[in-house]
């Protein structure tokens, strides 16, 4: 069984309705239903970023199967996501990788026991309050028999993306900063490991949800939503790679990845864009995951009015890969 490791698989119209069992035997030459079994429960598939062990669930068209070439990791849990800031309105956590935002609105009538097994960030959001509040000693968060209160998602980052996100803990919050994220008001700052040796400039496209091949991506006709990122280099190694400091001026889905992937420059461990670029250099970084972090985060807090701003550290994983980098390009810079 040779298994295509760590590709992309788009759900296209006429896949509609298949099981992923199927649809993955038709991608992988001369497998048995057993070996897609055992492919499937080894946690060895992700559709849209979440881990799937159900080789039956029928997909849908736009949907995104990865086939990884070892287990995926067991899922992030609410001791692995750092609160940052926390008050009655508010709540800033230090996003893991490996873990989603939100849920899909496909997933959101799964039952209990099959979301536990791929959590969001959403739902660890909650038991990470009430583990930080009971660290302080503060009534509620000792409490263990109360269900802890929901958070609202007013923006999000990638599964494979790192960083700063903020969720609102009452529903007046989250239409303030919702309103804030829809205006753009707010500050996002990006440390990006991109392949090449990339200058500082903006890049504004406008983005569409299929650019052709069933892939989000820029139009040539100016149809879509503006898109703007304005690109800085903190640090090259040799002309192989580049860590770049991306600030937001606009916040669509993936727009930094597809900008810089359409750019010629894609991210490191980059999968789904990745051939987007022209004269796109090989990555050779050995990256674990796509090395994108959500490194700074400011907006006007929802009751009081005062500016807040956040700053997350690159995580370890980042950081190995580029100690690596500057080993090999140290003569080279």
């Amino acid at each position: 069984m040779k298994p295509l490791h760590g590709t992309v698989h788009h759900v296209v119209a006429a896949d509609r309705g298949q099981t992923l069992a199927a649809f993955l035997r038709g991608r992988i030459d001369a497998a048995s239903w057993s070996q897609v079994q055992k492919l499937v429960r080894g946690r060895r598939v992700l559709i849209h970023g979440n881990v799937c062990t159900d080789a039956g669930r029928r997909l849908q068209t736009g949907e995104v199967v990865k086939v990884l070439e070892d287990a995926a990791p067991r899922p992030p849990a609410a001791g692995d996501v750092r609160i940052v800031h926390l008050d009655q309105a508010v709540v800033v956590v230090d996003k893991p990788p490996g873990v989603t935002s939100t849920r899909h609105h496909e997933e959101r009538g799964w039952p209990a026991r099959r979301r536990q097994l791929q959590p969001t960030l959403e739902e660890l959001v909650p038991e990470a309050i009430a583990r930080e509040l009971a660290g302080r000693g503060q009534r509620g968060g000792s409490q263990r028999r109360r269900r802890p209160q929901p958070v609202r998602a007013v923006h999000r980052i990638d599964r494979e993306t790192s960083g700063l996100l903020v969720f609102a803990r009452t529903v007046p919050a989250g239409r303030i900063l919702a309103e804030q994220f829809r205006l753009h008001t707010t500050q996002r700052r990006y440390l990006a490991l991109v392949v090449g040796r990339l200058a500082a400039g903006t890049i504004r496209t406008h983005l569409v949800r299929d650019r052709g091949d069933g892939r989000r991506g820029s139009s040539e006709d100016g149809s879509g939503k503006l898109a703007v990122t304005h690109v800085d280099p903190v640090e090259h190694f040799g002309d192989a790679y580049t860590l770049v400091e991306c600030r937001l001026e606009t916040g669509r889905t993936h727009q930094i990845r597809i900008h810089l992937a359409e750019l010629g420059h894609p991210i490191c461990g980059e999968r789904v864009y990745a051939a987007a670029g022209r004269r796109t250099r090989r990555d050779e970084s050995r990256a674990p995951r796509v090395m994108l972090h959500a490194a700074e985060l400011g907006f006007v807090h929802p009751e009081s009015g005062d500016q807040l701003a956040f700053e997350s550290p690159l995580p370890a994983d980042m950081q190995r890969v580029m100690s690596e980098l500057r080993k090999r390009f140290a003569g080279d810079r």
